[in-house]
């Protein structure tokens, strides 16, 4: 592994710390259930807010209750959030909502999920030629985050629905095109976890990357519009894009990982 200098020594420290930030502002247990279970934060200004216009939530001590039932009253909540503009575009997708212990308890409109801290699940994929080249992608310019920041192979939630081998599944074919059988030497590549503040509110999602080779002759396509093109970068060349910040925060962290375990950073 290449020696870095200072220079690069300390953009990899800065990287780090963004991945792990306190919220801007104070944020209280969101909670439901007896006894008590932890699913998510939310700031108290917004719980009182929310309580007075008459959603289905109470405070109890330092903490805000969902009262039950839980699926209905997230649903309420969701709506709510979405119809006063604290959200961003209503997506018709449902995410689980977990306790600390990540059992799932039910299930939220995937939009609402910053503003009530709930913890999120993730895919992403890094595949690489046999050469050592590997595939990004740009994000769509009308994507409502990170619009043209380029990305790994692939990266999606995992639905209220999925488990992560189906959403890394299904993700892989919209995102890029391609099936699993065309994924050789995939492999689980561990997990990265997310806390940092976003325009919505506060964002803690749990990645699990992996990884694989695609034989030269497959590449990528997309199916759902979201990505705007692909390239198929040397890793001196994807170290000098991450370095310039054109890739998404959680991107350049898996990238760097991958980069790191081949003794290239």
């Amino acid at each position: 592994m290449p020696e870095p200098d200072s220079k690069h020594q300390a953009w990899l420290a800065r990287l780090r710390r963004r991945a792990d930030l306190p919220a801007l502002a104070a944020r209280v247990a969101l909670i439901t259930g007896a006894p008590p279970l932890r699913i998510g934060s939310v700031e108290a200004s917004l719980a009182a807010r929310m309580r007075r216009a008459g959603l289905p939530l109470q405070p109890r001590g330092r903490q805000w209750q969902v009262l039950p039932p839980l699926d209905a009253s997230l649903a309420a909540i969701a709506q709510w959030l979405n119809a006063n503009g604290i959200t961003g575009p209503w997506r018709n997708e449902l995410l689980a909502v977990t306790d600390e212990q990540q059992r799932t308890l039910g299930a939220i409109e995937r939009c609402a999920v910053r503003p009530l801290g709930i913890t999120t699940f993730a895919v992403h994929l890094v595949a690489a030629r046999a050469d050592g080249r590997v595939w990004v992608q740009q994000r769509s310019q009308d994507k409502a985050i990170d619009p043209g920041l380029w990305d790994t192979t692939m990266g999606g939630q995992v639905g209220a629905d999925e488990s992560t081998a189906q959403a890394l599944e299904r993700e892989t074919w919209e995102e890029s095109g391609l099936r699993i059988a065309q994924l050789q030497e995939l492999r689980e590549a561990g997990r990265i976890t997310f806390r940092r503040p976003v325009t919505e509110g506060y964002l803690v999602e749990h990645i699990d990357v992996f990884e694989a080779t695609l034989d030269d002759a497959v590449l990528p396509v997309n199916q759902d519009g979201e990505v705007q093109s692909f390239e198929c970068l040397p890793p001196d060349e994807l170290l000098r894009q991450l370095q310039a910040e054109n890739f998404t925060l959680e991107a350049a962290i898996i990238l760097v990982a991958w980069l790191r375990r081949r003794g290239l950073v």
